[in-house]
């Protein structure tokens, strides 16, 4: 089979992930929907991020969705459960980025999670982000149903005592928002740790700076993966395989 463009950009980010440092062993999970149709590829189990190739990204359908739920050593369990449930309660979250990178997992602890907004990229997700605070335990399918539920209408979620899910209509959308909250929780907790107090701007000012990121004239989303992608072009070209 012929491996598309789709599966080059979702291999392109695990890598990229992996160079920021953003990744956990072999846990967390991508994944992103086919064009026009519920299925979806996730990365297969037990492969770390570094080594992760376009062919090793794993189709799931409605019709072998059940046979993968026995099969564990090909897709997480976990991953299964997340994306799967996100995929087909959410329609607008066509593709999901899920990790437990170091300063949004812990912005995730905080009594109250909330992403202040205090610079520009805190602003970028002004209002854009659910707070899942029922942590049951580990993705399996009665939490999975919670978190699709919590979602809602927002593109991203943080999942307290957890980490974050970022989404988007595109491959290059939901990575850009995983990179910028992480850039963002970092500043946050950073500001946070000195004990002074935040200069924390206006529901009005936020909200405008908001719209202006998510309607900028130029797809800065689209070209920061094709950047990554002409830099993995010779660095490691074998992701593409």
């Amino acid at each position: 089979m012929e491996i598309t463009e789709l599966q080059k950009d979702l291999a392109a980010t695990f890598r990229w992930t992996e160079r920021l440092n953003m990744h956990e062993g072999v846990a967390n999970h991508f994944s992103a929907c086919v064009p026009g149709s519920s299925d979806f590829y996730v990365n297969k189990a037990g492969i770390h991020f570094s080594r992760i190739k376009a062919s090793d990204l794993i189709l799931v359908t409605k019709e072998n969705r059940h046979e993968l739920k026995n099969k564990p050593e090909i897709v997480d369990p976990t991953a299964l459960n997340i994306h799967g449930a996100i995929h087909e309660k959410v329609p607008h979250a066509r593709c999901i980025f899920h990790v437990h990178s170091k300063y949004a997992t812990a912005l995730s602890t905080l009594k109250d999670p909330t992403l202040k907004p205090i610079d520009q990229n805190t602003m970028m997700f002004y209002n854009r982000v659910s707070v899942y605070n029922e942590f049951g335990g580990l993705g399996f399918k009665e939490e999975s149903n919670k978190m699709a539920n919590a979602l809602g209408n927002k593109p991203h979620m943080l999942l307290a005592n957890h980490g974050i899910i970022t989404t988007g209509e595109t491959v290059a959308d939901g990575f850009n928002s995983m990179y910028y909250f992480e850039r963002a929780a970092e500043t946050y907790m950073t500001a946070l740790s000195v004990n002074k107090e935040l200069n924390i701007v206006s529901h009005e000012i936020a909200e405008k700076t908001a719209e202006e990121a998510l309607n900028y004239p130029i797809d800065t989303a689209k070209i920061f993966l094709s950047q990554i992608r002409l830099i993995l072009d010779k660095e490691e070209p074998d992701y593409k395989d």
